[in-house]
């Protein structure tokens, strides 16, 4: 297994690592502090095409390779990882990926060229107030009249809702059959009874748009399920396996970013007539945040050699987010604490670092999940009854 880059992963680095350092890092510091999510953002990324690298060309896409998304992915992580949330995992991995994999080839001509130039932006739903790990027991309903399912009840926690113009939403469709008895739909969200109102308040992504969805008696053709009627729950998880690639890179991009932020700073900060970096204990800091980097690096891009070869990824793809979301998490907590009291601050990007990173054990499955995963996979045994 060779991933030694190509020179087309090599150009492709380069080009995003300039976009990111050039349209996204000027205005980093303002939109966390604001909360404001750039809509003009993901117009300039598919003019790039970035936001459709994964598509095939007959639907605007590229065919980018998936460890070149890795690539792409971690050098938008590194400068702004809220992007990576909303355009990447949610747009890319849960929107135009599920409708490409499941949707019917009117579903696919119909909205994957125009999600690919950013015309559109999706979200995807399936997160409720009294249900996040367990997808399986979705409570909104959806139940067939005529020509039309009639969706009710609501999402929570759903990334890009209330900017998107369309949702993919997991909902029951079987109320009398059990648990797994799901299926997943395309709902415009100009159709009425579909309403979204914004989180405020986040800790970290807050570039991101977040929100909470009703769907009050929202009806919706018979020719927008995605997938079959009742197999939602299979595009639910496949659509998350997707996302949680795209994690996995993102945490490396902000790992790699609290290495760029503490070698700089350990190099010009003086203390004792000496730059910092020449303490044991720095070097100690920040020879650990290198070698866990490079080991989730790794990881991803296994997952993404995988996924390009057409072989099993799942097992892998639960390995390197939960790693890779560790790694985030302590190369910023150790960044900030290289940078003594001003890692504290917002002076520096190293405490957004810090609150970006603490979602990352949350979202596309938590942690205690992806052990699951990997456990059952030793195993033969599932911890989930």
């Amino acid at each position: 297994m060779d991933f030694t880059l190509t020179e087309d992963q090599k150009m492709l680095r380069t080009m995003v690592r300039d976009f990111a350092e050039q349209e996204l890092l000027p205005v980093a510091r303002e939109d966390d502090r604001s909360g404001y999510y750039r809509p003009e953002i993901i117009r300039k990324m598919a003019s790039l095409g970035l936001v459709a690298g994964l598509l095939p060309p007959e639907y605007g896409g590229s065919g980018l390779d998936n460890v070149s998304h890795a690539i792409l992915v971690e050098e938008i992580g590194r400068v702004n990882f809220a992007y990576v949330v909303s355009i990447f995992m949610v747009q890319v991995c849960l929107v135009e990926l599920t409708i490409l994999n499941w949707g019917t080839r009117e579903q696919k001509e119909k909205y994957l060229p125009r999600l690919a130039t950013g015309e559109l932006l999706g979200c995807f739903g399936a997160v409720e107030p009294n249900v996040g790990s367990d997808a399986s027991a979705v409570e909104t309903t959806a139940l067939l009249d005529k020509d039309e399912w009639v969706l009710s009840g609501s999402k929570t926690w759903i990334t890009n809702a209330s900017v998107a113009d369309i949702a993919i939403i997991l909902a029951r469709t079987d109320t009398n059959k059990g648990r797994g008895k799901l299926t997943t739909f395309l709902v415009e969200t100009k159709t009425p009874g579909f309403t979204a109102r914004e989180i405020e308040g986040k800790m970290g992504i807050r570039a991101a748009n977040t929100a909470e969805v009703s769907l009050d008696y929202c009806c919706v053709p018979k020719e927008n399920v995605v997938g079959e009627v009742g197999h939602g729950l299979k595009v639910a998880l496949s659509a998350i396996d997707n996302a949680r690639f795209t994690m996995g890179a993102g945490c490396v991009g902000i790992a790699q970013a609290c290495i760029d932020a503490s070698v700089k700073y350990a190099q010009e900060r003086q203390q004792f007539k000496r730059p910092i970096g020449q303490f044991q204990l720095i070097q100690e800091m920040i020879a650990d945040m290198i070698t866990e980097t490079e080991a989730a690096r790794y990881l991803v891009y296994r997952v993404g050699y995988l996924r390009d070869k057409g072989l099993p990824y799942s097992r892998e793809t639960a390995i390197a987010k939960y790693y890779a979301s560790k790694v985030a998490m302590q190369a910023a907590d150790r960044a900030i604490q290289i940078h003594g009291g001003y890692g504290y601050s917002d002076e520096f990007p190293v405490e957004r670092y810090y609150r970006d990173a603490r979602v990352a054990p949350l979202f596309a499955g938590t942690n205690e999940i992806q052990k699951l995963i990997i456990a059952q996979h030793a195993l033969g045994l599932s911890a989930i009854t």
